[in-house]
């Protein structure tokens, strides 16, 4: 998909989610051709003409300013996610091809950030990276998540799509796998040229139905905090909230942690995970990826990662 094709699919599927209602607008006799806003009620509560709304629908970011996105923004009724996806666009329809630069890896977890992990022993912990590989852990994480490091190279977005034990192992797995490829079309705004990127996309749209249906939704959300519902195969259900801080010194990763409420099963049944983790010799993460000392570059501009 080209960078245009994915302006264009951004912005009517979210004019498709805004009824003329919820608008403020009314609505003239029954017969409406399309499910949301028509393309000049959007140009018309965003303050610009209806032609140049239409060069902007077609997929045409060069050019525009922010104050035009504010009001674009406002028009769609966008939340934070959608509005920095939004802004993100724009940004790399605007960027020249030669100005792109490489990623630094983000693969290799520093021992000081291990330490820290270790550190934390009531609390599950883990860090991925931005292609959604697990790449550290603490022994009550690798415990928690046992089903997915199980895997040669643990990586979220392949557990959940291509591996049956998630539907087991996620309570929600709908819920969970909507909100995953949110958050994963969120990274591809920011770098739509990142092949390796691309390249998990592209083998997820090819390998799983669902993943491809979630993928062309074009929706978009933050991983922050929230609510994870897990069945763990020795310790049996869990409800843990989870936090998410991305690592300001290492573009790329970030660390969540695991807990449960004092006094619930949950928070029982986290002691007893602690208590098997003991007993068990867990793997650490392993990526398929290559090492921080002969890591290269993986944004050869091949198409944006948006497929």
């Amino acid at each position: 998909m080209t960078m245009q094709q994915e302006v264009r699919e951004f912005l009517s599927s979210r004019r498709a989610k805004v009824t003329p209602d919820q608008a403020g607008l009314p609505v003239y006799g029954g017969n409406r051709r399309v499910p949301g806003l028509r393309r000049e009620e959007v140009a018309m509560l965003a303050g610009v003409s209806v032609d140049y709304y239409n060069r902007l629908e077609r997929g045409n970011l060069a050019g525009v300013s922010e104050t035009v996105l504010d009001a674009l923004s406002r028009a769609l009724q966008l939340d934070e996610a959608e509005t920095a996806h939004l802004f993100d666009l724009a940004r790399q329809a605007n960027r020249s091809p030669l100005a792109r630069t490489p990623r630094r890896r983000s693969d290799v977890v520093r021992p000081s950030i291990q330490r820290v992990l270790d550190a934390i022993t009531d609390a599950p912990a883990l860090i991925r990276n931005n292609y959604f590989d697990y790449v550290g852990a603490n022994a009550l994480g690798r415990a928690l998540y046992a089903p997915v490091f199980a895997e040669t190279a643990p990586n979220s977005a392949r557990f959940t799509f291509l591996n049956p034990a998630a539907q087991e192992f996620y309570l929600e797995w709908e819920q969970t796998s909507a909100e995953l490829v949110a958050t994963m079309r969120g990274e591809a705004g920011r770098n739509p040229y990142d092949k390796r990127l691309s390249d998990l996309v592209g083998e997820l749209s090819t390998r799983s139905d669902r993943f491809r249906t979630l993928w062309g939704a074009h929706n978009v959300r933050y991983h922050r905090s929230g609510i994870k519902r897990l069945h763990h195969p020795v310790v049996g259900d869990l409800e843990l909230v989870y936090e998410a801080l991305e690592l300001p010194a290492d573009q790329g990763l970030t660390i969540s942690t695991y807990t449960a409420e004092p006094g619930t099963a949950s928070a029982d049944a986290l002691k007893l995970l602690a208590s098997w983790a003991a007993t068990q010799d867990l793997p650490a993460p392993r990526t398929a990826a290559r090492t921080a000392e002969n890591a290269g570059s993986d944004t050869t501009p091949a198409g944006p990662a948006a497929r």
